[in-house]
């Protein structure tokens, strides 16, 4: 069997540790594997090229992709859909196993419709896809972040200072949890949960009365409960929803000016998505990576490999594309007794 394999949307630590394990596995099973180069782009120009043994040694540790990856929507697979059959076709392409997020596994099931048979396999720092109880790179960028707020609450400490940091998560607003409740923060901000603004200066303040100095985790995300403040400060994003750019850095304005005290903001940005992925992430992936052609000898169309519990099992892949895994309210509510 001849399986195509592509990485799409950001770039994730783990990836490669995908790739390697289903060579590895392929190989194994007597089946020839080809890598299609900076993911969909490569799809419809006919980028490919043959992935081996040799071409997958050593990176295991490795950050990013080997294969490349570009930010294709739906959309424009969906306009190119055509082209990238024939591209299959022409490279006796018998499954197309598609590593991504939302965007990107949107793209592989509107393949899948098509009549080509497609594995999903998922992947995202903000690990907001459905389905999946976590996806490779979430537990790397939380390292991250954790790492940067620990370093950060001593110089806030020796300076007085309060010390906003903003991290990444898109729309969701896990990484910010996770990091801001393994960092010891004294208040995190998602998307999920509108702050109030009265609120984060109070939790400001009540850290200060205790000699100590605050740090905030916002969440690129986050907005205002106030409509007023988000109309004033506020953008469109390209689907309509308003929030404001730059949320850490207006935040740090806002507090400075509300409580007196000096505030520097610090934007993680995309240090959280690059380099050597953690443990936990190199395991994860290789294990879908294992699962993902386990689904191809077990033709599993149409299906995407995803963690539950501690097992790897496959979902159908529209339960990763109808809607954004959020935050939920209770989660919140369980730590939001710490801040102050």
């Amino acid at each position: 069997m001849k399986i195509a394999v592509l990485t799409g949307g950001g770039d994730c630590p783990g990836l490669n540790a995908v790739l390697r394990a289903i060579v590895r596995k392929a190989t194994i099973n007597g089946d020839t594997v080809l890598g299609i180069r900076d993911g969909w782009m490569g799809a419809i120009s006919g980028n490919v090229v043959e992935l081996g043994i040799d071409q997958v040694r050593g990176i295991l540790p490795r950050g990013g992709t080997i294969l490349g990856s570009t930010g294709v929507s739906p959309a424009t697979v969906a306009e190119n859909l055509s082209t990238i059959v024939k591209v299959l076709s022409d490279n006796q392409v018998d499954v197309l196993i598609v590593i991504g997020g939302e965007g990107t596994l949107g793209g592989a099931h509107l393949l899948e419709a098509a009549g080509v048979k497609v594995v999903g396999v998922p992947k995202t720092i903000d690990n907001d896809l459905e389905g999946t109880d976590y996806t490779f790179g979430f537990d790397t960028a939380v390292n991250v972040a954790t790492e940067a707020i620990d370093r950060l609450h001593t110089t806030a400490e020796s300076h007085h200072r309060t010390l906003v940091v903003e991290v990444m998560g898109r729309n969701t607003g896990w990484i910010a949890l996770h990091a801001g409740v393994a960092g010891g923060a004294n208040g995190i901000c998602i998307p999920e949960q509108p702050f109030d603004l009265d609120v984060v200066q109070g939790w400001v303040e009540s850290r200060f009365a205790k000699s100590y100095a605050p740090v905030i985790v916002v969440a690129e995300r986050a907005i205002p409960a106030d409509p007023d403040l988000l109309e004033q400060h506020g953008t469109h994003d390209e689907f309509g929803s308003r929030y404001i750019p730059n949320i850490g850095q207006w935040m740090t304005s806002a507090l400075e000016q509300r409580t007196g005290h000096p505030s520097r903001n610090t934007v993680l940005g995309h240090v959280q998505r690059g380099g050597t992925p953690s443990a936990f992430d190199r395991e994860l992936a290789t294990r879908f990576g294992l699962a993902a052609v386990d689904a191809v000898t077990n033709k599993s169309w149409g299906q995407m490999v995803a963690l539950r519990s501690t097992q790897i099992i496959t979902v159908p892949l529209t339960e990763a594309i109808g809607s954004l895994k959020r935050v939920p309210s209770d989660r919140y509510a369980e730590v939001a007794l710490l801040f102050g």
